[in-house]
């Protein structure tokens, strides 16, 4: 078992036809991943490497049964591509697309909790979700990753991909790594994957990856406090970030004494979580939870 993308995982891709879409819609395909459309509205009733292009979502949805959407389209139409596929019924809405406004991300957040409950958002900004061995969403580098009982979850992209590495040069697989991104309004929250991870049969271990700013991890502490029955392991990003500085992502900015990575290890430390000062660190401290892997 895995969560968000499996065997089941229909996916279509709007940006298909642009350069990076492409590429990656094409390497998701080649992991195995089922795409079954992209969208285009100048460029229906074409095809990229066999896969159907079509007008918009709905007509997409309607003629290939996609369940899935993956967003590449530039910034400025990137949230409303996603409020199309949710109009349309899709129900796993991933958003590579970096640099979309503030306002616009807010505005998709509030409509799709509103009037499309059925649909769940992850990003924008993010590598995406991989399921080794069932599904590749994003462009996370899949080779590195196999199958096996780690939950990760990570607000940045490069540091999902060391993490998972380290893990995996331990002899570790991973149930599902779920790249939920650094922007200041998130579709999806640690908390909300760590739920999922929560209830996955498969999933032994999860692992968080925060980054200062915010209070993500905060809360995410308060919930593994009272509702996460399997152990957590964490690694905060910036221990050094001067206050006042953004850090690479739009999210990751320090106020003062709160969103330090200091206080969201404080945090995640008072509830039971350990958190390792650096990657490896992190696997070193698997190891000791759960032993040397089969």
């Amino acid at each position: 078992m895995a969560i968000l993308v499996t065997e089941d995982t229909k996916l279509a891709v709007a940006g298909i036809t642009g350069r990076e879409g492409s590429f990656h819609t094409l390497n998701n395909r080649k992991y195995g991943t089922n795409v079954v459309g992209g969208i285009n509205p100048k460029k229906a009733g074409t095809d990229v490497e066999g896969i159907p292009v079509f007008a918009d979502w709905a007509t997409c949805v309607a003629e290939s049964g996609a369940n899935t959407a993956m967003i590449f389209v530039p910034p400025p139409f990137a949230a409303a591509s996603a409020l199309e596929a949710a109009q349309a019924g899709v129900e796993l809405v991933v958003i590579i697309t970096e640099g979309i406004p503030a306002h616009d991300e807010l505005k998709l957040y509030n409509t799709v909790k509103r009037d499309h409950p059925g649909t769940r958002v992850v990003g924008p900004n993010c590598p995406g979700i991989l399921s080794p061995g069932k599904a590749n969403v994003g462009i996370i580098p899949a080779s590195f990753f196999r199958p096996g009982n780690v939950g990760v979850v990570s607000r940045s992209g490069t540091l999902t991909y060391q993490i998972g590495n380290e893990l995996a040069q331990r002899g570790f697989g991973n149930s599902s790594i779920v790249g939920i991104g650094g922007d200041p309004v998130p579709g999806s929250s640690f908390i909300d994957v760590i739920e999922l991870f929560e209830a996955d049969p498969e999933t032994e271990l999860i692992v968080m990856s925060g980054e200062i700013g915010g209070s993500a991890e905060e809360e995410a502490a308060e919930y593994i406090r009272d509702n996460v029955s399997k152990p957590v392991l964490g690694y905060i990003a910036g221990f050094t970030a001067p206050p006042g500085k953004t850090m690479g992502h739009a999210g990751a900015i320090v106020s003062g004494s709160k969103g330090t990575a200091a206080a969201k290890a404080e945090a995640l430390e008072a509830v039971g979580v350990k958190v390792g000062r650096t990657p490896t660190q992190v696997a070193e401290l698997a190891m000791e939870l759960l032993g040397s892997p089969s």
